[in-house]
């Protein structure tokens, strides 16, 4: 497992010096206030591309904001995620087709540490950094670092094989 990790903070360090200003925005779904802050941001940095990871049912809602922001259709991209480890999984082929390697991550801020953990493993192990951006959320505590080392076990698996386990989960349906 060491030599499976080990070489991804020398492929992080040689892109950030390579790319040094995050070329696109990735928002985690979950919650409108990300959305609105992928937004806000683009304002600021309007030649950036914004990548939404979330179920497909909120995509409509997310595109309500962009549009009203300004954001024009082909700048706005979504992939289909069940859960965190798939925000990561299921977009980072998107990202290394389009040669993305540094990207603003934005989450709430008590979402950012298992974020964090996991882009390092999916997006660092093809050398993509991430710049985070934390969102402010009220009353909910940081999450626990057993979710947090879950994750990065599922990260490890997909490394591996390909998968991330989330077809195991009870909720979700076929």
């Amino acid at each position: 497992m060491f030599a499976l990790i080990s070489f991804i903070p020398v492929r992080l360090a040689i892109t950030l010096n390579r790319v040094p200003e995050p070329q696109a925005i990735l928002a985690l779904g979950g919650a409108f206030e990300r959305i609105q802050a992928a937004a806000r941001l683009w304002k600021s940095q309007p030649d950036l591309e914004i990548w939404i990871s979330d179920f497909r049912p909120n995509y409509e809602p997310f595109q309500k904001i962009f549009q009203k922001v300004g954001v024009p259709e082909n700048q706005f991209h979504y992939a289909s995620a069940t859960d965190t480890v798939t925000n990561f999984t299921g977009s980072v082929q998107d990202f290394v087709d389009q040669k993305v390697w540094h990207l603003y991550l934005i989450t709430s801020d008590y979402h950012m540490a298992r974020s964090r953990a996991i882009a390092t493993l999916v997006l660092g192990s093809r050398g993509i950094v991430v710049t985070p951006i934390s969102v402010p959320s009220t009353d909910i505590p940081p999450e626990s670092i057993w979710r947090i080392l879950r994750d990065c076990f599922r990260c490890l698996l997909w490394m591996v094989t390909g998968r991330t386990g989330a077809s195991l989960h009870p909720n979700l349906h076929s």
